[in-house]
């Protein structure tokens, strides 16, 4: 035999040879999962809300015109700080003054008229009195005019029969009957007295009752005027824009010369500017409806503002809100009349705990709300943990040839676990879990510290079958070289 066949034989055998051993090697790799590892740790785990809103004051309130007219002066600048109390802007008054003006000369009047009315009333209750004690004086006089007309009667009468049994002179009789008939007419002139000072009596208390109903008029008029006056006083008063609060001037739309004018919602015209009280800053978030329920008030949370970068704020939790708010639209979803199964967030309102002096409202802010801790917990990472249904783990020998409706729907529901490497197997091993951190999950039972578990890759751990052969394979990707 020539070489050159000898040689090519033997090249034949050699490539035979490596072809078995190739396919052997193959047919025993076939099944085999490669795999990425890592160990089960205990570490220290936060769970952490993150949500974006804006910079807000806690309190801010916005001054709207409360008399139309132009404005005549501002007194403040946009970024100004103000004091309770402080005078802002004025709007034109010079017809309100005038009609405040006009009233108090109207309330003088009316009190001068009700000044020389009481002076009256008290004159005329001094002549009542007077009148009163004059008949007082003048009943007296007639009782005693008639005590002594009762004498001179009894004097006449003893006189009268004394004359007829001649016992005394005629000029004597005469003399007792001229006493009593001039002692019955002094009787008669004292009761017309007293007739007449009723009579007067009487006028002077009609007199005094008209007095008293002008007094009661220029009273009225004192009340009407007072009235009157505080009206135009709050008009004056409503030309004048004074700080309700201590705090910074945040908005200010208007200049001087321009037209303001009260009740136009969301009109400029009716805004003369906005006051907010910096004492307290708070960053009003949006919290995704799934996280809401896992924040509570009083949570720290970590506060980091866009215009403000490289520094971090701290805060706490100070109010939740109740209802949702509709992504697209902003709007409360209780006042929509459609169902909508859109994404909904919630308000949550975090304040600074020591706001920076640079800070603004309306500055865009993103905050993290510490929503639980654990410390030294048992934990995996978050890709490790996957869903199976528990028809999945069964094994073919145990799946039931005829399941029942029951059995089907039970075989349907989902476990929740992840893949422990034993023995060169991936075992799935259901968990229990706690809460999540930013990239691992609190375990709470099914594993230990220290089991070796699948993390990755993604598509392995989302197709692989409970008991697969594994491959482990930790080295680091290589870089592919950029041309």
């Amino acid at each position: 035999m020539k070489t050159k066949w000898k040689i090519l034989i033997g090249v034949l055998v050699v490539l035979m040879i490596a072809g078995g051993v190739f396919a052997s090697v193959k047919y025993s790799q076939k099944g085999v999962v490669t795999v990425q590892t890592g160990k089960v740790l205990k570490e220290d785990l936060a769970s952490v809300v993150t949500a974006s809103g804006e910079v807000k004051p806690r309190n801010y309130i916005t001054i709207g015109a409360e008399y139309s007219g132009q404005l005549t002066d501002i007194m403040v600048k946009e970024g100004a700080h103000v004091r309770k109390g402080q005078l802002l802007a004025r709007i034109d008054e010079a017809q309100s003054q005038a009609d405040v003006a006009a009233q108090k000369a109207a309330l003088s009047s009316a009190e001068a008229d009700a000044a020389a009315s009481e002076a009256s009333v008290s004159a005329g209750e001094a002549s009542v009195r007077a009148g009163e004690d004059n008949i007082a004086a003048l009943e007296a006089t007639v009782n005693r005019t008639k005590s002594d007309l009762g004498r001179y009667d009894r004097d006449f009468k003893r006189g009268e029969q004394l004359f007829k049994d001649g016992l005394i002179p005629r000029s004597d009789f005469e003399q007792r009957q001229a006493a009593y008939e001039s002692q019955k007419a002094s009787v008669a002139e004292s009761q017309s007295r007293v007739v007449q000072a009723r009579t007067q009596l009487a006028q002077l208390r009609a007199q005094h009752a008209q007095l008293r109903a002008q007094l009661a008029g220029s009273q009225k008029k004192i009340a009407q005027s007072q009235a009157a006056l505080t009206r135009v006083d709050d008009i004056l008063r409503k030309h004048n824009a004074v700080a309700p609060i201590d705090g910074l001037v945040t908005y200010l739309p208007v200049r001087v010369g321009e037209t303001v004018q009260p009740g136009v919602q969301n009109s400029a015209a009716s805004t003369i500017m906005t006051i907010a009280d910096l004492s307290i800053v708070t960053a009003e978030v949006k919290v995704d409806e799934t996280d809401i329920v896992n924040v509570k008030l009083d949570q720290p949370a970590e506060i980091t503002v866009d215009a403000i970068p490289g520094r971090v704020f701290i805060g706490h939790v100070i109010e939740i809100g109740n209802t949702a708010i509709l992504r697209s639209t902003g709007l409360a979803a209780s006042t929509s009349t459609t169902s909508s199964q859109e994404a909904k967030d919630f308000k949550v309102v975090v304040a600074m705990d020591n706001p920076p002096d640079e800070i603004r409202p309306g500055l865009s802010c993103t905050a993290k709300v510490t929503t639980a801790t654990r410390k030294n917990a048992t934990a995996v990472p978050i890709q490790a943990l996957t869903t199976r249904t528990k028809g999945d783990l069964l094994a073919d020998k145990d799946k039931p040839v005829n399941p029942t409706p029951a059995v089907v729907k039970a075989n349907k529901e989902e476990v929740q676990g992840v893949f422990v490497v034993t023995a060169g197997k991936a075992e799935f091993r259901k968990l229990q879990t706690g809460i999540t951190g930013a990239t691992e999950i609190e375990v709470l039972n099914g594993i230990n510290v220290g089991d070796e578990i699948v993390t990755g890759s993604y598509q392995t751990i989302r197709s692989m079958k409970n008991g697969a052969t594994v491959k482990i394979d930790n080295k680091p990707p290589v870089a592919k070289p950029t041309t």
